[in-house]
């Protein structure tokens, strides 16, 4: 999750109503779909079926063969242009809604 509060604290503020939380979720954009769309992650790693706590050890292989497969990438990159990239990630986050907003 990537937040600056939790969906039952967001929903308290907004609603006065905790129990709507999951209406809070969807407003602050935190979910991994959402996270993936606006560029703030690179990448959804599946869990094991019945999510990660039912099996460690697939979870970790799963997650063990995502960051191999980065690491391939990164070691393969100039650090010049690992650092750009990761300049222009941080600084389009705060894009979102800025189009918009300019042609409103």
């Amino acid at each position: 999750m990537y937040s600056v509060i939790p969906p039952e604290g967001c929903a308290s503020i907004l609603w006065r109503d905790a129990k709507r939380k999951v209406e809070a979720t969807e407003a602050l954009k935190i979910t991994a779909p959402d996270l993936l769309a606006l560029n703030v992650i690179d990448e959804i790693i599946p869990e094991p079926l019945g999510g990660a706590h039912h099996d460690y050890g697939k979870a970790a292989t799963i997650l063990g063969d995502v960051i191999e497969r980065h690491l391939v990438t990164l070691n393969a990159t100039p650090s010049a242009a690992l650092l750009e990239a990761r300049y222009q990630k941080f600084r389009q986050m705060g894009d979102v809604g800025l189009e918009a907003a300019s042609t409103a």
